[in-house]
C-alpha cells in the first residue's frame, strides 16, 4: 500500500499540503507572539505549544513534495 497514492486518491493535492505547512507556521507564530504576555508558567506552555505546532510545517512541505510527484 502506498499511503500517498491513497492520499492523492482521495483527492487531497499538493497545494493543500503547502498551504497546511504556511498555516501551521502562522498559527505557531501566533501562539508564541500570545505567550509574551502571560506569567511565567503560561509562558512556558504556550512556547512548547509553539513549537509543537512549528514542527508541523516540515511534515506538510514533505507531503506535498511527495503529493506533487504523485500528481505528474
Amino acid at each position: 500500500m502506498n499511503p500517498v497514492k491513497f492520499l492523492s486518491d482521495l483527492g487531497l493535492k499538493s497545494s493543500f499540503a503547502y498551504w497546511g505547512g504556511f498555516g501551521s507556521i502562522v498559527v505557531a507564530l501566533v501562539a508564541w507572539l500570545a505567550s509574551q504576555g502571560k506569567d511565567s508558567n503560561d509562558k512556558a506552555q504556550s512556547d512548547r505549544w509553539g513549537i509543537f505546532i512549528g514542527h508541523w510545517a516540515p511534515t506538510f512541505f514533505a507531503l506535498g513534495l511527495a503529493l506533487k510527484q504523485e500528481e505528474k
